[in-house]
């Protein structure tokens, strides 16, 4: 099969195309040929270095959806032909509240889905909703999963409520506001670009600040008339995470799942106790958060948000545009 090989670690230009040997499915395993798979932030990091646990040579990728190919011994055989959507969080365990110290992200250790087939357990594959093409499927499972644990579970985001979204135009970031608006609140973005900002308003967001040009903390307390949002869901961290200590409204909630600007170093913990807060950490789901969070993309209401669509061969391309911050929507590399 053809599969997009990281050997080495570097710039976008050290994933490379190259063949590789069909994957043979375990016993509980099912092997989907995959037509469509998506990019995460994830995967920049491995490449770059920055992430726990890596291990060379890897096929890269979290994201897939396609049809099963062949099952293993002890699978159900009835899976063979069926489209279907592939839930990246393996071995989650048996308590809803922290994942196993089994569990990992499928794209490493495990091969992932920037290739032609991928072998994965059976019960993480859930049937492909109708209403959504392969690679509309294919942006859906990390990201939606990553944005319903943290607005539905964690923050419990309800009607009426003001939810500020950092750092709009990621994919997990469009999710959580997709989300957020379906429950009911009110939602503001932040943004390095204004027109990010306007394109989140398109889509239902209320407002936004531009935290390139400007004091945003002070541009979204304006526009929550001094009070300050509720819930504040994050993935910046660095500054953005100290500074939602200072924005949240007292008895708010803060939920982190993502530091793509590295460490908060200044964290004044007065704030927090004062303020009465509650901050919450968040990563991935179990299998039941998977199949409620596809659910939302279920009837056709609620699409994601697509940003652009790369053949596989281009994976570097495609790498390079997420890492030069272009993107508003998931990047997408059809494969069949």
């Amino acid at each position: 099969m053809n599969a997009v090989v990281l050997r080495e670690l570097g710039e976008p230009e050290v994933l490379k195309l190259e063949k590789l040997p069909d994957p043979v499915p375990g016993p509980g395993d099912v092997v989907v040929r995959l037509n469509a798979a998506a990019l995460n932030h994830r995967d920049i990091w491995i490449r770059r270095g920055r992430y726990a646990g890596i291990r060379l040579p890897i096929v890269l990728g979290s994201d897939g959806s396609g049809v099963v190919e062949s099952v293993g011994a002890s699978a159900d055989r009835s899976l063979v032909g069926r489209a279907v959507v592939i839930n990246p969080s393996l071995d989650w365990g048996t308590d809803t509240r922290v994942q196993s110290a089994n569990f990992r992200i499928l794209g490493l250790p495990d091969n992932g889905t920037y290739a032609e087939r991928v072998a994965v357990p059976a019960e993480n594959v859930v049937a492909k909703p109708e209403a959504l093409s392969f690679e509309e499927a294919a942006a859906v499972p990390l990201a939606s999963l990553t944005a319903y644990r943290a607005v539905v579970t964690r923050a419990a985001v309800s009607p009426g409520e003001t939810v500020l979204v950092t750092g709009i135009g990621g994919g997990v970031a469009l999710f959580v506001m997709q989300m957020c608006l379906v429950r009911g609140a009110t939602v503001l973005v932040t943004s390095g670009s204004d027109e990010k900002i306007e394109r989140a308003k398109a889509l239902g967001a209320s407002g936004g600040a531009n935290y390139a040009s400007g004091d945003w903390v002070k541009a979204i307390l304006e526009k929550t008339s001094g009070r300050g949002p509720d819930v504040i869901i994050d993935s910046i961290g660095g500054e953005t995470f100290e500074r939602s200590l200072e924005l949240v409204c007292p008895g708010g909630r803060i939920v982190t799942f993502g530091s793509t600007t590295g460490a908060a170093r200044s964290i004044e913990v007065r704030r927090i106790f004062w303020k009465q807060l509650s901050v919450l950490g968040s990563t991935m789901g179990t299998p039941e958060e998977f199949s409620s969070a596809l659910a939302f993309y279920s009837t056709g209401s609620l699409k994601p948000v697509i940003d652009r669509t790369f053949q596989l061969a281009d994976a570097a391309h495609a790498h390079r545009r997420m890492e030069a911050a272009e993107q508003f929507g998931k990047i997408v590399l059809r494969i069949q």
